[in-house]
C-alpha cells in the first residue's frame, strides 16, 4: 500500500482583490483614507471622553469602550489588506492566520455585545428618564463592560481552536483579504461538519440574539418617541435613533449573511464586498453616528482643544 502524498500547510496566501488589478492603487488610497479617519475618529472619542468630566456618563463610557475596540478591530484586518493591495498577494503564516482569526472573532463578538448594551442604555434613558440614574448606575455599567469584554474573549476562543485543529493539505490560497472562517473551512482536507455546526450555533447565539435585543430596544424607543408632544423633539430623536439603527442594521445584516445564513452560490468577490462593510465601513461610521453628530461631544472637543492649545502656547 503506497503512502498518501500529503503535506501540512505552514502558510497561506491571501489573494485579496487580485481580480481587480487595474483598481489596486485606487482601492489602496480609499482604504488607507478610511483607515486613517477611523483610527483618528475613535482615538479622539477615547481621549475626549477620558478628559472631560461632563462626559463621564454611562452612554459615553460605553462609547469610549466601543471606540477603543474599533481601533483594534479595524487594525486586525485593514493593515494586511493594504499590504495585500501593494504586493498583489500576501503570505501569512499558519500561526499568524489563526491569531488574526481569533482576534477578529473576539472583537466582532464584543462589538455585538456593546451595541446591545448601548441600545439598552438608550432605552432606559428615553423610556425611563426619572429612574435612569438608579437603573444605570456606575457599578452596573462596569459590570456590563466587563461582561461584554470577557464574553467576547470566550467567544473567539472556540472557533479559532476548532479551525486550528483542522487538516490543511493544500492548496494554501485563501480567496479573501483576511483569514476568515468560511474560506478556511473550504481549504481544509478534513471533515468540517462539526466545525460548521458549532460555528453556526455560536453565530446564532451571538449575532441573532444581540441583534434582536438591540432591535427590540429601538422599537420601544421609537414607540416612546411617538408620544413626545414636541414635533421638533420627535424629529431630532427619530433622526438620532434612525442613524444608530441604520449602522446597526448594516453591521448585523452583513455579518448574519456571512455566518448565520451563508450563500455558497455567491461569488467570492461578492463575499469580499460584504466583508468590507463590517470590517472597514462600520468602524468608520460608528464614531460619526454616535458622537461626532452630538452637540455635547463637539463642545467637549472644542474645550479639550482650547486647553491643549493653551498648554502648548498656541
Amino acid at each position: 500500500m503506497e503512502p498518501q502524498n500529503t503535506s501540512t500547510v505552514t502558510n497561506f496566501q491571501l489573494l485579496g482583490f487580485q481580480n481587480l488589478l487595474e483598481w489596486q492603487t485606487l482601492l489602496f488610497v480609499i482604504f488607507l483614507l478610511i483607515y486613517c479617519l477611523t483610527i483618528t475618529g475613535n482615538v479622539i472619542i477615547v481621549t475626549v471622553v477620558s478628559q472631560d468630566q461632563r462626559l463621564h456618563s454611562p452612554m459615553y463610557m460605553f462609547l469610549q469602550h466601543l471606540s477603543f475596540l474599533e481601533v483594534w478591530y479595524t487594525s486586525t484586518t485593514v493593515p494586511l489588506l493594504l499590504a495585500n493591495l501593494l504586493s498583489w498577494g500576501q503570505a501569512i503564516s499558519f500561526s499568524a492566520c489563526m491569531a488574526q482569526l481569533y482576534f477578529f472573532v473576539f472583537l466582532s463578538a464584543t462589538e455585538c455585545f456593546f451595541l446591545a448594551v448601548m441600545a439598552y442604555d438608550r432605552y432606559l434613558a428615553i423610556c425611563s428618564p426619572l429612574r435612569y440614574p438608579f437603573l444605570m448606575h456606575r457599578e452596573l455599567c462596569t459590570r456590563l463592560v466587563a461582561v461584554s469584554w470577557w464574553t467576547g474573549i470566550g467567544t473567539g476562543f472556540l472557533p479559532s481552536l476548532m479551525i486550528s485543529r483542522l487538516d490543511f493539505c493544500g492548496p494554501n490560497e485563501i480567496n479573501h483579504f483576511f483569514c476568515d472562517l468560511p474560506p478556511l473551512m473550504q481549504l481544509s482536507c478534513s471533515s468540517v461538519y462539526i466545525t460548521e455546526v458549532t460555528i453556526f450555533i455560536l453565530s446564532i447565539a451571538v449575532l441573532c440574539i444581540c441583534f434582536f435585543l438591540t432591535l427590540g430596544s429601538y422599537v420601544f424607543i421609537m414607540s416612546s418617541v411617538l408620544r413626545i408632544p414636541s414635533t421638533s423633539g420627535r424629529r431630532k430623536t427619530f433622526s438620532t435613533c434612525g442613524s444608530h439603527l441604520a449602522v446597526v442594521t448594516i453591521y448585523y445584516g452583513t455579518m448574519i449573511s456571512m455566518y448565520v445564513h451563508p450563500n455558497p452560490h455567491l461569488l467570492p468577490e461578492v463575499n469580499k464586498i460584504i466583508s468590507v462593510f463590517y470590517t472597514v465601513v462600520t468602524p468608520l461610521l460608528n464614531p460619526v453616528i454616535y458622537s461626532l453628530r452630538n452637540k455635547d461631544f463637539k463642545e467637549a472637543v472644542r474645550k479639550v482643544v482650547r486647553r491643549k492649545c493653551g498648554i502648548y502656547g498656541v
